[in-house]
């Protein structure tokens, strides 16, 4: 008799989200047992409602992709930020320390300064400039502080075709809005990050988890680029050969209530010295987005 193993489960926390989804996605396409909970099914700010939900699913890998992330709103409502991203952080380690869980959790570029003129190394010094980066630094701290060997999963700019079905979308699709209504459109040039493509991020984080890696990783986009060159290359791979209206700006003149890291790339040479496969360029990415955007919506539409 042939007897086979049963399937490693997992658990996805924040699965409606861009990442989320794919994390799901890729992990039943693995073949995990894999469930997922979004905001409106579990509040991860609640310890017991955390462990009340996680303990009867005894998930061997928790993934936490869930986030507060709207950087200036963070700046007069540091406390919402701080609950999710630090405070629920700490709860989740706490349940996978007594589930003996292996714990997944995905940071930020923004715990960076900025002031680097390199893409950023896992051993670089952090210094948030702003609540958000704060607070994504502490829920760094804390599932260090309560597990052993968690893995922290650095990114920056994710954008994946699940930005379709958010409420806050993502750059490229704030881009593609704006430009449908036929305003100009003004995009800063001074600050540069690793625009990542959600799916290439979950498949890099679930690989690192196969291959037993702890500790802190940084996956970025194949490419640094400022977010209006970003804008430039949405354009040119989404509607070649048709005009928008794109201005670039700067810092000084597109004054935001955060104060952002300028350069906030993110190498991913540690990623790489494991054994896993580089990062697209960007516009590679772009192209698979676009694929994917189009299959959603010409599914949705059938």
């Amino acid at each position: 008799i042939l007897i086979l193993p049963m399937a490693r489960k997992a658990a996805v926390i924040g699965s409606a989200g861009q990442l989320g989804v794919e994390l799901v996605s890729e992990l039943n396409q693995r073949g995990y047992q894999t469930i997922g909970w979004d905001r409106s099914q579990l509040d991860i700010t609640d310890n017991r409602q955390v462990e009340s939900v996680l303990t009867p699913w005894d998930p061997e890998i928790v993934f936490n992709a869930a986030a507060y992330n709207q950087v200036d709103v963070a700046e007069s409502e540091p406390q919402a930020a701080f609950l999710v991203n630090a405070l629920a952080v700490r709860n989740l380690a706490l349940a996978c320390r007594q589930l003996d869980a292996h714990f997944v959790h995905f940071s930020t570029d923004y715990v960076f300064d900025g002031a680097s003129r390199r893409p950023y190394l896992e051993s670089d010094p952090t210094h948030p400039l702003g609540a958000y980066g704060v607070s994504k630094l502490a829920g760094e701290l804390y599932a260090q502080a309560y597990l052993d060997a968690p893995l922290i999963v650095r990114t920056s700019g994710v954008f994946g075709p699940g930005g379709l079905r958010t409420a806050r979308g993502n750059f490229v699709e704030v881009m593609l809005r704006l430009a449908r209504s036929g305003q100009p459109i003004r995009v800063v040039e001074d600050h540069v990050a690793s625009p990542t493509y959600a799916p290439l991020l979950a498949a890099r984080t679930i690989d690192l988890v196969e291959r037993g890696q702890t500790g802190v990783f940084h996956i970025g986009g194949g490419t640094p680029i400022s977010w209006f060159h970003y804008a430039q290359s949405i354009f040119a791979v989404a509607q070649p050969g048709q005009s928008v209206e794109l201005h670039s700006t700067n810092e000084r003149e597109y004054r935001t209530a955060a104060h952002r890291p300028k350069f906030s790339a993110l190498s991913n040479a540690k990623m790489e010295s494991v054994g896993l496969d580089p990062m697209p360029p960007l516009d590679n990415a772009l192209r698979l987005y676009f694929a994917a955007r189009d299959k959603l919506l010409s599914s949705s539409r059938a």
